[in-house]
């Protein structure tokens, strides 16, 4: 019996995991996950942004081992959707635009010399390093614009409160150094992009300051009825929070 040719071809596998843990600590695990989480809410509202981190890039169709893993990246102009991995070649030959990668003592030579050359030939347009320890990166945050194919600093700025900040321009965020903790700000209007868990956190704190309003209202002359619609609560609510405090 003849097998047809494409019988005879092994299939290329591209695994969607290599067995490592996430992340090496701590800390590279809680920057990881408030970059992936901070940038995903950040784009929330459009379709054609892809924001994740930790997961296989295949760039090269046939060939496994022309893989990356950033921390954190981010792909415009393609599908907003859960992937195993991500191959260039099925999204259009789009490529991150954006890329965070959080160093430490075990990724610091590959951070520094490997990945900027192969983010380079990519095209990944701005690359950046964070060193949550401080100990392998001086500055503790750097970025790098890509310029004619090769990568140039991006110039940071200290600002006035002594603040260490470098602007991305892909992202239209700045990314800052705060007692020695990265995080997202817009630099507009000065908000901090929050986590996940920092949103929910927020919407807490802010339902329970309504909450603790609600007997100083009432206390001023106001009515049940104006203290829920100071607070956009309804009568029913206003009424609950008081039987609970009694």
């Amino acid at each position: 019996m003849t097998l047809a040719s494409n019988q005879l071809k092994t299939e290329i596998v591209y695994p969607d995991s290599d067995g490592k843990p996430m992340a090496e600590s701590d800390p590279a695990r809680d920057y990881l996950i408030y970059g992936v989480e901070a940038l995903d809410i950040y784009f929330q509202d459009r379709d054609d942004v892809y924001v994740s981190g930790n997961l296989f890039i295949y760039y090269k169709k046939g060939i496994p081992s022309a893989v990356v893993a950033p921390d954190v990246f981010v792909v415009f102009g393609v599908e907003k959707k859960k992937r195993l991995s991500y191959k260039v070649w099925e999204e259009g030959k789009k490529v991150p635009s954006f890329v965070l990668e959080i160093t430490s003592a075990t990724t610091q030579e590959n951070d520094e010399i490997e990945k900027p050359l192969k983010y380079a030939a990519l095209g990944v347009q701005e690359y950046f390093q964070y060193d949550p320890t401080g100990d392998y990166l001086n500055p503790q945050l750097k970025g790098r614009s890509l310029v004619e194919g090769k990568y140039q600093a991006i110039a940071p700025t200290l600002l006035a409160d002594g603040v260490f900040s470098i602007y991305s321009q892909v992202l239209s965020l700045d990314l800052r150094v705060i007692d020695r903790e990265l995080r997202f700000y817009h630099p507009q209007t000065e908000k901090r992009l929050l986590s996940y868990k920092e949103t929910e956190q927020a919407r807490q704190a802010a339902e329970q300051a309504r909450l603790d309003a609600i007997p100083k209202l009432l206390e001023l002359g106001l009515s049940v009825e104006q203290v829920a619609n100071t607070l956009s609560l309804s009568v029913d609510e206003v009424i609950s929070c008081l039987q609970s405090d009694q």
